[in-house]
């Protein structure tokens, strides 16, 4: 029972963290908007019927039933067709019928007499600001969470002092894990090291990090060197030669590295020990990094997205694994959180700050994804702002003077993006359902 209960916990944790973000995305667009005089209906979380709303001034503010985004509606989003407010174009056509309906709709937005607060009329800069707003603030808020985890709660890092020694050296490409009477003793074991002990330093070179040691074994294959470790109070100094050993190539973000289809190995120096980790709090310097490294492993998971979502439907629908680094629907993540918060072996303080870290990478994901330069999302309306601006240069340039960009022309392409997220949704929530990636890796 209590591990249901811990498992509904963390869901509902991130069901009201995501609700957190996507209102605070939505204040971002909000709050410059207003400032800007923009006229704002409405203030919404969700989509579909609405749960609750109130009102406040001209705007009605409100949650509605399905927690997929959310949204404000800013009034005249779409130029008319002609000067002067014109906004009627008679066709027949169905694309054009959309376009049409569109501009019709944002005509509609637009109160008689204020016609100067509709969105199209301002300037570039302010309407970049207020698409970027949404954004910015999840990214806000990821730096924010990533500060709690990193300063507040620390987070685990390897130390100087040994967990476990290897009995054996087997090869990188080798397909067992097992030692086997042909493999070499591993050169740590060979030495005399012992789980427990601490490296003070190796060939005379301090060890003061895990990346110390790392480094300095790397170089030194098939060298005879002293280590100095510390056990039981006293320091020892025993004689290591580490073992030239075949280890894979590992880009920046940890992932092995492959050249023509197959991965790259390298010969480095390998003692075969492992290292005690420990809990300890960054500085403030190491959160902006953290949040970068996010962005860019989020941004990567996009442009590879396709390929991606190909895999997970093979995965659903198939025998294949689930890839535990794709991408996943909300359900996905509140089952995560559920299971993190279900881990009655862990510290209390070590699964709240995962599900903090969860959250931050969440808001990682908004703020990447709302980016990308299509409509409906954020981006793609920065996108239209930066072409309008560009348009109206040039035309100065020539002497003449440029309408405003017709964006409810990208109206069908809006559709087209809105459809292919529905399906990529409706795919990964199945997923999640059939075949979840599981924090205990099953």
């Amino acid at each position: 029972m209590d591990a249901v209960l811990l498992f509904t916990a963390g869901v509902l944790v991130v069901v009201v963290g995501l609700a957190v973000s996507i209102g605070l995305h939505e204040l971002g667009h909000l709050w410059p908007a207003k400032l800007f005089g923009v006229r704002v209906g409405q203030w919404m979380i969700g989509f579909g019927p609405t749960i609750f709303s109130f009102r406040r001034g001209e705007t009605e503010y409100g949650m509605k039933w399905i927690p997929l985004g959310g949204y404000i509606s800013m009034s005249g989003m779409f130029p008319p067709l002609k000067p002067g407010g014109e906004s009627r174009d008679a066709s027949t056509g169905f694309l054009d019928t959309l376009v049409q309906d569109a501009r019709d709709s944002s005509a509609d937005t637009i109160d008689e007499g204020e016609e100067h607060r509709a969105f199209w009329r301002l300037a570039t800069w302010k309407r970049v600001i207020i698409m970027f707003g949404g954004p910015f603030m999840n990214l806000v808020i990821a730096v924010a969470l990533y500060a709690v985890v990193l300063c507040g709660f620390g987070i685990a890092v390897p130390s100087t002092t040994i967990s476990s020694v290897s009995e054996c050296v087997i090869a990188a490409s080798a397909d067992r894990t097992d030692c086997e009477s042909g493999d070499p003793l591993a050169p740590a074991a060979e030495a005399g090291i012992e789980p427990g002990d601490a490296i003070v330093s190796i060939a005379g070179q301090p060890t003061e990090r895990w990346a110390d040691i790392q480094s300095t074994v790397r170089e030194l294959a098939g060298q005879q060197v002293p280590v100095v470790v510390e056990r039981g109070g006293e320091r020892l100094t025993l004689q290591i030669t580490p073992l030239a050993s075949e280890r894979y190539v590992v880009d920046d973000l940890g992932r092995i590295v492959e050249s023509g289809g197959e991965r790259v190995t390298e010969t480095v120096g390998f003692v075969g020990v492992g290292p005690q980790y420990v809990v300890e709090q960054q500085p403030a310097s190491a959160v902006l990094p953290a949040v970068g490294d996010n962005v860019v492993r989020v941004g990567q998971m996009i442009l590879s997205l396709p390929q991606r979502l190909v895999d997970v439907a093979e995965a659903a629908f198939g025998t294949e694994e689930r890839d535990p680094n794709g991408p996943m629907s909300v359900v996905g993540v509140g089952r995560m959180a559920g299971e993190i918060a279900a881990l009655d072996q862990v510290p209390i303080l070590e699964r709240i700050s995962a599900m903090v870290q969860l959250l931050a990478s969440l808001n990682v994901a908004l703020f990447v994804f709302n980016l990308i330069p299509l409509m409906p999302l954020d981006g793609g309306h920065i996108l239209g702002a930066v072409v309008d601006a560009v348009r109206r240069g040039w035309a100065r340039l020539r002497g003449r003077v440029a309408t405003p960009l017709d964006t409810a022309k990208w109206v069908p392409v809006t559709l087209a993006v809105t459809a292919v997220l529905g399906v990529m949704s409706a795919l990964l929530i199945y997923a999640d359902i059939v075949k979840p990636i599981s924090v205990f890796g099953g």
